[in-house]
């Protein structure tokens, strides 16, 4: 290995040395880099280099040969008498692909190398590119994205749409499945036969783009105003086709390039359906390049498209979502549209959703069609603001309808309860939003999100200040039964919410810790995260201070499984109170320690933290003691370090 090492080391003189006379580094500079390259070549050439050791050797000669470019750029160029490139210019690029290349060598299954190896030739624009891609596709066959980037290469780099159409249809036999290969290639197909009639028009043989050009009304308003200043570059053949008409001949141009784009798109698409059938992604992404290009035939294809689409996803609630959207949103519409055009377009969509609800009867359908409906009776900027229009109006009201009937049809789920709740909301109207969030949890008891929403509302309708008793007891009531049905870890929000709610109800507050007991001794504490436990001996500590706290705390840790993370909490008040000077922190803290490894005896993190606070607070004795228990109970000397020494 050593005499590897050397002889690459030595083969790096002629770049040093042009290195040296153009007075891009210094010889201290120069050594350092010898030294920095020497290290590197061994870690990647023992017996087992992992990869950060490549990319460590990667990143720091890109930032040697960013240093290189700076320089020369101070320098104000080559300079005087230095004429093309030196050895010096380009062997760090040729030295950081050499690296490049023996990482994917060493390891050929890792994707993310072999994606940064070709980013690098690009952008260096080496002529090593097309042996690279070879290479990762002869290794990573069925990977879609190196098809895509050697296509994209030779096709927007080398300008060889040919050898681009070769390795694309390549591709299409390699992985047939692949959404995105199909949906590329016919972009690619398009895109060089738009390039092709780009071509005739700037020669003044063709007029037009393949590229369905957007116009707002206002443009076009002006356009028509303002017709005398443009001159058409089709007059010539509108007068040709006039004369023709005289003759009693009409013949009308034929567009080449929309036909044969036409069957491009109707070739390729039948080729996707038929190797991939069931995606109906696929579909609605040829319906976007179709409907984003202007062809011949549009219209015919888009019905075909659409036709198949009802045959084979009639069942697919995405389907039908996605057709009433499309009322909305056609394209042969004009952008300015009147409120009456709108109404006519949504009761389009209406329609489409009431069609789906007769053939697929399911509350994914309904949460659809709920969800399109609240879009149009929230206001896009504030989700909170509804719209009052008319047409506003006579939406909510539907969709008023639309719930019930979801209800009705036994197809109401949380999700929908909750909008349900939240439209009353906007509204204004709290008596009816207060009653179904009362029926609904009555129905859905274990969701905590619609006890979240009914606490909510309960707390808005308070209208004293302080709380009167019976809005206490009544509060306390209705967060007991929430509080009763929901688990611990599910019901963060609930339990903070009463917290802070009797957070200065001393009676409310000594109820609500009798009923976490009750909850933990249920569900148990947990091990990270939300720590309901952790949280009241907080509150306890602040209101209380620390003896009620310790009380508390050692309450708690006597149930059934208390949680790793409220011993860990525990500690760290302990450790605080130790670091003040509170002598019995430190002894509460080992207790604390003693009693989760009696739990967690098994956990090195917990072990650690041990070692590490008698390594800090305690002594040597103690310290030493931690470390063998650990070692013989891990059995993993890479646990710790070694043991304290005085």
């Amino acid at each position: 290995m050593a005499d590897i090492v050397q002889f690459r080391l030595e083969r790096m003189l002629p770049e040093l040395e042009s290195l040296s006379n153009r007075g891009l580094f210094s010889k201290s500079e120069l050594a350092s880099i010898i030294k920095q390259r020497r290290k590197f070549e061994y870690r990647i050439r023992r017996p087992s280099p992992i990869m950060q050791d490549f990319m460590d050797y990667i990143e720091y000669e890109k930032r040697v040969d960013e240093l290189r470019v700076l320089r020369i750029k101070r320098e104000g160029g080559e300079g005087k008498g230095w004429r093309g490139k030196r050895v010096g210019d380009y062997g760090g690029v040729r030295r950081i692909m050499e690296v490049y290349g023996m990482a994917a060598a060493r390891f050929k299954g890792d994707l993310g190398v072999w994606m940064e190896y070709l980013e690098f030739c690009r952008v260096k624009r080496s002529r090593r590119m097309n042996k690279v891609l070879v290479q990762a596709i002869r290794f990573h066959p069925k990977v879609p994205e190196l098809w895509i980037y050697a296509a994209a290469w030779e096709f927007d780099h080398n300008l060889n749409a040919e050898a681009a159409r070769v390795i694309m249809q390549s591709a299409l036999r390699a992985c047939p499945g692949s959404e995105d290969l199909w949906v590329e290639y016919l972009r690619m197909e398009l895109t060089y036969l738009n390039k092709l009639k780009t071509r005739k028009v700037i020669l003044g043989e063709d007029v037009g783009s393949l590229i369905r050009e957007d116009k707002d009304s206002d443009e076009m308003q002006w356009r028509d105003e303002n017709k005398d200043l443009f001159m058409s570059l089709d007059d010539q053949n509108k007068g040709e086709n006039v004369m023709d008409e005289e003759n009693g001949e009409p013949q009308e141009k034929v567009d080449m390039f929309r036909e044969q784009g036409f069957r491009i798109l109707r070739t390729v698409y039948k080729g996707a359906v038929e190797a991939i059938p069931d995606s109906f992604s696929l579909r609605k992404r040829f319906f976007e390049i179709l409907e984003a290009i202007d062809l011949a035939h549009s219209e015919e294809m888009r019905d075909e498209i659409i036709a198949d689409m009802k045959r084979d996803f009639s069942k697919d609630p995405e389907y039908w979502d996605w057709l009433a959207r499309h009322e909305i949103n056609d394209p042969g519409t004009s952008l300015d549209l009147s409120a009456e055009s709108v109404r006519c377009q949504v009761d389009k969509a209406r329609q489409v959703y009431e069609a789906a609800l007769k053939a697929l009867p399911t509350a994914a359908v309904l949460d659809h069609y709920i969800r399109f409906f609240m879009q149009l009776v929230v206001d896009e900027g504030d989700p909170s603001i509804m719209n009052t229009s008319v047409h506003g109006l006579m939406y909510v009201a539907h969709l008023m309808g639309v719930f019930d009937r979801a209800e009705t049809m036994g197809c109401l789920t949380v999700d929908l309860a909750h909008q349900h709740i939240s439209l009353y909301l906007r509204t204004g109207n709290f008596d009816e939003a207060k009653r179904l969030a009362k029926k609904y949890c009555g129905k859905f008891s274990s969701e905590v999100q619609l006890w979240d929403l009914r606490v909510s509302i309960e707390m808005k309708c308070i209208t004293s200040s302080p709380p009167s008793k019976a809005d206490l007891s009544s509060m306390y009531a209705l967060l007991k039964e929430a509080l009763t049905k929901a688990a611990v870890s599910r019901a963060q929000t609930l339990w903070l919410t009463a917290l802070e709610f009797f957070a200065n109800e001393e009676k409310y507050f000594r109820k609500l810790v009798k009923l976490s007991v009750v909850s933990l001794t249920r569900d148990g504490g947990s091990e990270d995260g939300f720590s309901l436990s952790s949280v009241i001996v907080d509150s306890v500590l602040q209101k209380d201070g620390i003896e009620k706290a310790r009380a508390l705390y050692k309450r708690y840790t006597s149930l059934p499984h208390p949680g790793l993370a409220l011993y860990r909490h525990c500690i760290e008040l302990e450790k605080n109170l130790t670091s003040s000077g509170e002598k019995e922190g430190l002894v509460n803290a080992r207790k604390l320690f003693e009693a989760a490894l009696s739990t967690y005896k098994d956990d090195a993190s917990l072990w650690r933290d041990y070692f590490s606070m008698e390594t800090e607070m305690g002594n040597s004795e103690t310290a030493n003691g931690v470390y063998w228990r650990a070692k013989k109970i891990l059995k993993d000397d890479g646990v710790f370090i070694s043991p304290r020494r005085e």
